[in-house]
């Protein structure tokens, strides 16, 4: 089915709530709980311990003898993180207004797979065949969704932009602007060129080749061109999207990220590249932080154990972090914010005939935007007294890890409700259009990944673990 042009024309008038945001709006939560998790973890640092018992993950196994020991072994520990996510969940989404008698036990369903995913990733074998556990968890859950037919009551619990929302001001934590600078410049004007083309290059085809909405455009764009999914919720939220486009957005984010797994580390080997120049390929042309890991690190092992590629794992691995986790990513709130800005003063303007009150951009940015600004920014400043080397033996096993682990818990609970929330039958009906608006975008990306990492910046990058 086409994407059709009648739709509702957003009205100018302020959205706000006032103070009652600050409790009242979920993206306001999602900086509380983030914010919250950091600050609890600094505190023990500072004190010479580290949250690392409760931000608990399952140990590397081989055997499920080895994967039940250690899970027994710390069963008070998931015990307790069960119980934290449980009560900062609950008590907050009881002051937005749902049943706990829903959520509750919808959220013990969403916790107990999670568990499960994350340890399918902790299998020492699971990197072989691609099982991280944010791709596991939207497998399972798109599975679980297609096959049972699950109480419409339990919707309630698979809170997707609740937890992705929070996931992203974690995030911000494990990148502090001082990662930037330890980095040099070439990752960042590598993510800067490929971040501009990219969105540009799948909003303009959209919008002037395919007549798709700008609203949608803009979600294709920033799931093309920073990081999938998280993008696509924060400028849905920033433009004002209807509901169904950063899913739109997402399913495309998918489907090439799933692609590129496969396709980036084989055309690198029969192409003989260097370890770290396919990291960085990687980073510039996946779409999503697992699967690029993924691809990096399955490379990785190549030139581990293959004579004819050279470089190593942790080249491969630092390459895809410096241009993926630490370049691109960082886009996320700068996009969302120009986004906001256009959409509100021009967009809408131009709709509505009336323009709108400026205040309108401070009620309509993604609060939870912020909270990973204020993430990355306080931990600049704990980090900016470490030099890089002390910061990966210190900080980042000791602060930055667990909170990282606590990030990908909530990650997991956000694949998972993706998951569980769609259904095959209703992607369908999106059509064809949003699929070559972005897939236009995949091929400018991946050429200008590959020109840029092996032609123009490859000696850099090829240098990278020496």
């Amino acid at each position: 089915m086409e994407e059709k042009k009648t739709e509702t024309v957003p009205q100018p008038q302020s959205s706000g709530m006032g103070w009652k945001e600050l409790w009242l709006k979920e993206d306001w939560w999602a900086v509380w709980l983030g914010l919250g998790i950091v600050v609890v973890a600094y505190i023990f640092f500072a004190s010479g311990s580290s949250i690392k018992p409760i931000a608990i993950k399952p140990a590397k196994w081989h055997t499920f003898a080895q994967l039940w020991s250690d899970f027994i072994s710390h069963i008070g520990a998931y015990t307790a993180n069960f119980i934290i996510w449980l009560v900062i969940f609950s008590i907050s989404t009881a002051i937005l207004g749902f049943k706990q008698s829903e959520f509750i036990p919808s959220f013990i369903f969403v916790y107990i797979f999670s568990v499960l995913i994350f340890m399918v990733g902790a299998w020492d074998k699971a990197h072989n065949y691609n099982l991280e556990p944010p791709l596991v968890a939207l497998a399972l859950g798109m599975i679980i969704s297609n096959i049972f037919r699950l109480p419409k009551w339990m919707d309630t619990g698979f809170r997707v932009e609740y937890y992705i929302k929070t996931g992203i001001v974690l995030l911000g934590a494990t990148l502090p602007f001082t990662l930037i600078i330890w980095a040099g410049p070439i990752a960042f004007v590598q993510a800067t060129i490929v971040s501009l083309t990219t969105f540009l290059v799948i909003f303009f085809v959209a919008t002037k080749a395919l007549g798709l909405d700008k609203r949608l455009a803009s979600c294709l764009g920033a799931g093309g061109a920073v990081c999938g999914v998280s993008a696509a919720i924060a400028i849905g939220g920033a433009v004002k999207a209807k509901k169904e486009y950063p899913s739109i957005a997402i399913t495309m984010v998918i489907i090439w990220a799933i692609i590129m797994i496969f396709f980036l580390p084989l055309v690198s080997r029969a192409m003989h590249l260097h370890a770290g120049i396919v990291g960085a390929w990687v980073g510039t042309s996946e779409f999503a932080d697992a699967a690029g890991f993924a691809a990096a690190q399955a490379y990785g092992t190549m030139a581990q154990n293959l004579p004819n590629i050279p470089g190593t794992e942790d080249a491969a691995v630092w390459g895809f972090t410096l241009m993926k986790v630490i370049g691109r990513d960082i886009w996320i709130g700068i996009w969302a914010f120009v986004l906001a800005l256009i959409s509100t003063m021009k967009w809408e303007a131009e709709e509505s005939g009336v323009r709108p009150s400026p205040a309108e951009i401070w009620w309509r940015f993604p609060k939870f935007v912020l909270g990973f600004f204020a993430a990355s920014l306080l931990m600049t400043a704990i980090s900016s007294g470490y030099t890089l080397e002390a910061y990966n033996k210190v900080v980042k096993p000791m602060l930055v890890g667990p909170i990282k682990t606590m990030r990908t818990w909530s990650f997991i609970f956000c694949f998972f409700s993706i998951g569980l929330t769609t259904r095959f039958r209703e992607l369908t009906k999106t059509g064809a259009k949003p699929f070559w608006a972005f897939t236009a975008g995949v091929v400018v990306n991946v050429i200008l990944g590959f020109i840029l990492s092996v032609l123009v910046f490859g000696n850099y990058w090829s240098s990278l673990g020496k």
